[in-house]
């Protein structure tokens, strides 16, 4: 069973596949190291693909104390992973709350990112509703806490940037649903306690987004409703960003619509490794618009 343990003693399951150049994939609160397999079993053709699951999640180890938890344990944890594996720089890939450890990550350890792509990132970060985001969050995880994670698997199915998955592809979202609810109650509820109740606004960092000028891919469904504006304003102030979205798709980008994924992300890494995902060039004010 590979694992990696991080310097707080935390074993971090993860899986590789392929060889190459590194990329490493980052999943969402609600999937773990299974989430990637469609990425995983298309990119092992050409890179070396790694994915992990978080701390608290199936496969790697659930501290109790839920100070072991939260954003800062996420994006230190992904460069361990680096770290674990000997590679010095990766593309990091990440989903929802993978991928703000992903974004932070390029934020603070610019030098191991080849390339950052954001999916479906933005939830509860923009600059209204952030605080209610967070309550919000500190409720869900003492409900987890009371009910376990099976009943809160089960609400996905009424979950509105979820549904559009569900009617596509109801096997799939099953499958979804059923991995979701063999996460662990109490590795579940610190991590939404601690990291989705406690993170900053992605929007209190717009001069460092600013300075970051790594090759970014930001992707979103445009049923994804709370990740529009964010993804919007993030292709603005990041300098060296683009933005894919994504036609009648929801919040789970890469297993709604893996094919169109895979596709969009495969031609953001061949551009990114040529040197030519390049940043637009400045607007004339001044220019006539016709």
């Amino acid at each position: 069973m590979p694992q990696a343990t991080t310097p707080d003693g935390v074993k971090l399951y993860f899986e590789e596949a392929g060889q190459g150049t590194p990329i490493l994939f980052v999943h969402e609160y609600s999937g773990d190291w299974r989430s990637w397999e469609p990425q995983m079993r298309f990119f092992a053709r050409r890179y070396r693909c790694i994915t992990y699951s978080f701390r608290g999640y199936p496969g790697s180890d659930v501290p109790a104390e839920a100070a072991m938890y939260g954003q800062k344990h996420a994006i230190d944890d992904a460069r361990h992973m680096l770290d674990h594996l000997g590679i010095d720089k990766a593309h990091i890939v990440g989903l929802s709350q993978g991928a703000f450890a992903t974004a932070h990550f390029g934020r603070q350890y610019r030098d191991r990112a080849l390339s950052l792509t954001l999916a479906g990132i933005g939830s509860g970060a923009g600059r209204e509703g952030h605080e209610r985001f967070k309550t919000d969050a500190q409720a869900t995880a003492q409900r987890i806490r009371r009910a376990g994670m099976a009943t809160y698997a089960e609400s996905l199915n009424s979950n509105p940037t979820r549904s559009r998955f569900r009617l596509k592809d109801p096997r799939g979202f099953a499958e979804f649903v059923k991995h979701l609810s063999e996460h662990d109650d109490t590795g579940s509820a610190n991590t939404m306690q601690e990291y989705q109740g406690k993170r900053p606004s992605l929007y209190d960092f717009e001069a460092e987004w600013k300075a970051l000028d790594l090759p970014v891919l930001i992707v979103c469904g445009d049923e994804d409703e709370p990740c529009l504006q964010p993804s919007l304003w993030l292709k603005q102030v990041l300098p060296n960003a683009g933005l894919a979205m994504f036609a009648k798709t929801g919040h789970t980008v890469n297993i709604e619509e893996p094919d169109a994924f895979n596709r969009a992300l495969w031609d953001f890494l061949v551009l990114a490794e040529a040197g030519k995902w390049l940043p637009a060039a400045p607007v004339d004010k001044n220019a006539a618009l016709i």
